[in-house]
């Protein structure tokens, strides 16, 4: 009995950046389905059940970051990879507390895009010595910028913990974690 291949839902404007990231990951063995803006996204993940989306930022007029919880409300179980070609702190942040289990800066390829979505056993630092240009790795961007909002706050918990719109002990646990390597470090 042959196992059925993992589903993938590609979302993004980029009508040739979905053709050749579709062509790339179904030769990877996955299955993939496509959408360039949010009505074809949403019927796509009601009617194929994909266990990953891959989501750019900017879909035309439209915003990413607001299709996140509309995908995660027709598939709960959807793991989604946010792209962008703007890539921020800020942006990032977002796109986790909306749902997003990971966050990558374009250009990217299909490898990158399978680690993201899959893992491969190899831990971020070991990531960042195969793509030397690649960005931070998203933990470290949030451990960052939970760091200078706290410096903003004077150290004070309660008041972090209301600007970053997460709960005090949600936060604390944070800060209780060891900091995200660097590559090089």
């Amino acid at each position: 009995m042959s196992e059925l291949p993992t589903r993938i839902l590609l979302i993004d404007d980029d009508e040739v950046f979905v053709r050749v990231l579709s062509r790339a990951l179904t030769a990877r063995g996955f299955a993939v389905a496509t959408a360039h803006d949010r009505s074809s996204a949403l019927a796509a993940c009601a009617e194929q059940h994909p266990e990953h989306a891959v989501l750019d930022l900017k879909l035309g007029s439209e915003n990413g970051l607001a299709l996140i919880p509309e995908l995660l409300a027709a598939s709960p179980g959807l793991r989604i990879l946010l792209l962008t070609g703007y890539a921020s702190i800020a942006t990032a942040v977002e796109a986790i507390k909306r749902g997003a289990h990971d966050y990558l800066a374009k250009p990217v390829d299909a490898d990158q895009v399978m680690h993201a979505l899959l893992g491969d056993g190899r831990d971020d630092a070991d990531l960042e010595a195969a793509l030397p240009d690649a960005p931070p790795p998203l933990k470290r961007l949030e451990w960052e910028h939970i760091q200078r909002v706290l410096a903003e706050c004077d150290g004070n918990i309660s008041e972090t913990a209301r600007r970053l719109g997460l709960h005090r002990r949600t936060l604390q646990r944070k800060l209780a974690k060891r900091p995200v390597r660097e590559a090089g470090h």
